[in-house]
């Protein structure tokens, strides 16, 4: 059954609950702005803890029959929702540039991965496989075993807003969960349409609802989302800040959570390195999407004896790198998510210029666009070496040596992607092995995702992870099951 109407007929983002779209209970709304604050993007229902508690009681209704469900009934929904995905793709494309300044490139990207997410989620439905364990009891045969958690909420961002918000439902779907979205509320529409997509692909009512908010509700709708006892499994993605929020809040009530966090992810530039290769990837890295992924490229750990024809080179690589408002013509960098983000930013920037680091490009901005920066000579004593900057800058580190540049790589409480280039396999299997973080490529970016890996972090970057075989674990229980002969007891 589809929604009771389509946001594609009203201006009002409406909630989600049970199949149907629906207002706030109290009928509150809330406005997000274009990122130069110019305009409304979109307004959207500001949901109430009421709403929150119909969600999970719905959520806790469907899991009942979508649990019992085959791998292939879930298999076909989810491969069809991967279509509905494809379809949306220029309603996503235009929601992206007006909620967050995504640039086209960025929105195809998400289109094309979210599917992916979707499609490699319909695969592991037949995947969720259990062992004979062997047992000490004479005739007994014990057996373990995978069943779906329960209600799953998955809280996303607004960076990579369909891939994220469909990795934050995909594989809980498939496991047999059902699942309620928490939206960013800086891209209520964008999530919204996610919930539309799956919905009209099949999946039944309360498997799959989203609830939107106003900013100053986050904190108390999501306490209230993982306060309530029909929700088994928590997964976020997010800054650290928040994350250990939700952490404490899970701890409290003995709910798992998967976080996926902040990162401060290094390249290491070695001295035998491709530097026109390591220059495009770290390029790639540090600039798409201005920035604000996670696995950005923030630190180029570089061997001081090639660090000046590297530093000449990507600086001349990110003078080409054009930023404007998403349609500009000739731009292929679009706006940060806010003037405020660029501000920040440009902040870092004038702190770590007062503490001697040399800008070898970019820094302008206009309102939320930002022009690539390289940053050389970056030292601990400035904030941009060790705060997550979440933009267009990048800052080389110089080093010498082996031992120096995985001490300098490591330097960082983060720990969720990383890369080196080097065109020694020995050295480069050696080195990976020392970088302390969950994701680490060699002779490629920071940069990069697949729906079937392991995606994680170490440290303050989180626990957990998302993609493929890992996912299963995380989100559904093993349990024990005996089946026994006959048994003589000693009292």
């Amino acid at each position: 059954m589809m929604p009771a109407h389509s946001m594609k007929d009203t201006a009002m983002i409406h909630l989600l609950i049970d199949g149907h779209l629906v207002p706030a209970a109290n009928g509150a709304t809330f406005a997000r702005t274009t990122p130069d604050g110019a305009e409304t993007a979109t307004i959207a229902a500001a949901a109430t803890l009421d709403d929150a508690a119909r969600a999970c009681a719905a959520a806790a209704r469907a899991f009942a029959a979508w649990s019992q469900t085959t791998p292939g009934e879930r298999r076909a929904i989810l491969l069809a929702a991967a279509e509905r995905i494809d379809a949306y793709a220029p309603r996503f494309a235009a929601m992206m540039a007006r909620e967050i300044g995504a640039a086209p490139t960025w929105a195809a990207f998400n289109v094309r991965l979210g599917a992916g997410v979707l499609r490699e989620a319909a695969a592991m439905t037949t995947q969720i496989t259990g062992e004979v364990i062997p047992s000490d009891k004479p005739g007994a045969l014990a057996l373990g075993l995978r069943s779906p958690a329960g209600v799953c909420l998955g809280i996303a961002p607004w960076n990579a807003p369909v891939i994220l918000g469909l990795r934050a439902v995909a594989m809980p779907i498939a496991c047999g969960n059902s699942v309620i979205l928490k939206a960013s509320e800086l891209c209520p529409g964008t999530h919204a349409l996610i919930g539309e997509a799956l919905h009209e692909a099949g999946v039944p009512a309360g498997v799959i609802n989203v609830l939107h908010n106003a900013p100053a509700q986050a904190g108390p709708l999501v306490a209230a989302l993982i306060a309530h006892p029909a929700v088994r499994r928590v997964n976020f993605t997010g800054s650290t800040h928040v994350g250990r929020i939700i952490a404490e809040s899970c701890g409290r009530h003995l709910t798992p959570a998967l976080l996926e966090l902040g990162g401060k992810a290094p390249l290491v530039v070695m001295d035998d390195a491709d530097l026109d290769a390591a220059v495009a990837a770290a390029a790639f890295g540090a600039f798409m999407n201005q920035g604000q992924i996670c696995m950005s490229t923030e630190r180029i750990v570089v061997d001081d004896t090639v660090a000046d024809a590297f530093a000449a080179r990507l600086a001349a690589k990110a003078a080409t790198l054009v930023a404007a408002r998403p349609g500009t013509p000739g731009a292929v960098l679009g706006s940060l998510v806010s003037s405020a983000a660029a501000e920040r930013i440009a902040e870092l920037v004038a702190d770590a210029r007062a503490q001697g680091a040399t800008v070898l490009c970019g820094g302008d901005h206009d309102g939320p666009v930002m022009q690539p920066v390289v940053l050389d000579h970056v030292t601990p004593a400035m904030r941009i070496h060790d705060e997550e900057s979440f933009g267009p800058v990048v800052c080389l580190i110089r080093a010498r040596g082996e031992d120096d540049l995985v001490r300098v790589a490591n330097a960082s409480p983060f720990g969720l992607s990383a890369a080196l280039f080097t065109r020694d396999v020995h050295r480069a299997m050696r080195v990976a092995g020392r970088i302390r973080s969950g994701i680490c490529h060699v002779n490629g970016p920071t940069v990069h995702d697949e729906p079937q890996m392991p995606f994680g972090g170490v440290g303050d970057s989180g626990y957990g992870r998302f993609g493929g075989k890992a996912a299963i674990a995380e989100f559904t229980d093993l349990r024990w099951i005996t089946f026994e002969d006959a048994q003589h007891y000693p009292i």
